[in-house]
């Protein structure tokens, strides 16, 4: 289905998730605009062809305005997402994350033929009852940011009961990788995920990788979880899109590549591909950590017809060292 003609908003458009779903519905003809605060998200992410409106969620006449006009369906992604920092400080996850999600739906969700594509997260399962994680597996948040998703997905379901909106949650497992043909190349920022972190240890922005606990029930003693490809997650939220516009009502899906990478074998590809042998530490296991988590997808390919394709070990770290590189020079 061509999105020509079809004018879409995505909002926290300048981070890493975002600027990648901007690009993935501009590559599918649609007319997008981005809304950022520039929080977190870089203005380099920002790519030509795809216009920028700064501004924040948190201000009720900027979003009158800006929802006077049309928007055929709206993508959401300015969230806090730190979730050790959302056990320390849920305030500003709760004013950001829940009042600023209200703020959109206050705006947005009476408008006739509304279209929402939600960020959510695989941290809305809590720690794995069954594996592979199905999107029937039981929600039992276990921080407080996971809480803040699952909230969401609760107003969205009111919302469409009683507004009409049509919308999809989307529950994230973990993105890496970069655009394989270099339009995006901004860094994040105060990065705590893995793959970020193996690399500024590569590029000598860090001392070591410090991997917590080698003896899981694994096979080879490190944490495994499921990675994805950033370009086929935000292709998942035009597939999500797409579908919504084809009149399914609501859709709660997994975007996952359906398997597992442990953390040694991250760092070993990330040694292979960069050239350079990346110091690592064994610390101690962290608290909550479960041995595995890995998404059931089957749900997305019936329902969207999505599912990965660039999601392979060695694309992601090389697109991500194809960055990382360039950005320190190396």
């Amino acid at each position: 289905m061509s999105l020509k003609n079809h004018k879409i908003l995505v909002i926290g458009g300048a981070g890493y998730i975002g600027s990648h779903v901007a690009l993935a519905f501009k590559d599918a003809g649609a007319s997008v605009s981005v809304l950022d605060n520039f929080s977190s998200g870089l203005r380099k992410n920002i790519t030509d062809g795809i216009d920028l409106i700064e501004g924040d969620i948190q201000h009720i006449g900027l979003l009158a305005d800006l929802f006077s006009q049309p928007w055929d369906g709206v993508v959401h992604l300015a969230a806090l997402k730190a979730a050790g920092e959302s056990m320390e400080k849920p305030e500003i996850y709760s004013r950001q994350n829940l009042i600023g999600t209200l703020n959109l739906l206050e705006a947005y969700a009476a408008k006739k033929d509304s279209k929402f594509i939600f960020s959510s997260t695989a941290a809305v399962y809590g720690d794995p009852v069954t594996l592979p994680m199905g999107e029937d597996h039981p929600t039992n948040p276990v921080n407080f940011y996971g809480f803040t998703k699952l909230a969401i997905e609760g107003y969205l379901e009111w919302y469409h009961r009683l507004r009409g909106l049509r919308f999809a949650s989307l529950r994230y497992f973990n993105a890496a990788g970069f655009d394989t043909k270099g339009r995006i190349k901004g860094l994040e920022t105060n990065t705590q995920n893995l793959v970020p972190l193996v690399m500024e240890v590569a590029c000598g922005q860090r001392d070591h990788l410090s991997v917590f606990g080698d003896d899981y029930d694994t096979r080879d003693g490190s944490g495994v979880r499921d990675y994805i490809h950033v370009s086929d997650l935000a292709r998942g939220h035009v597939a999500a899109y797409q579908a919504l516009c084809q009149d399914a009502p609501k859709l709660i899906v997994n975007l996952g590549a359906g398997q597992g990478y442990s953390v040694l074998e991250i760092l070993k590809t990330a040694r292979e591909v960069s050239g350079i042998n990346i110091p690592f530490k064994i610390v101690g296991r962290r608290d909550g950590d479960p041995p595995t988590l890995l998404a059931s997808v089957g749900l997305a390919k019936e329902l969207l017809g999505w599912e990965a394709q660039e999601s392979d070990l060695r694309s992601m770290i090389q697109s991500t060292w194809d960055v990382y590189r360039e950005s320190y020079g190396l």
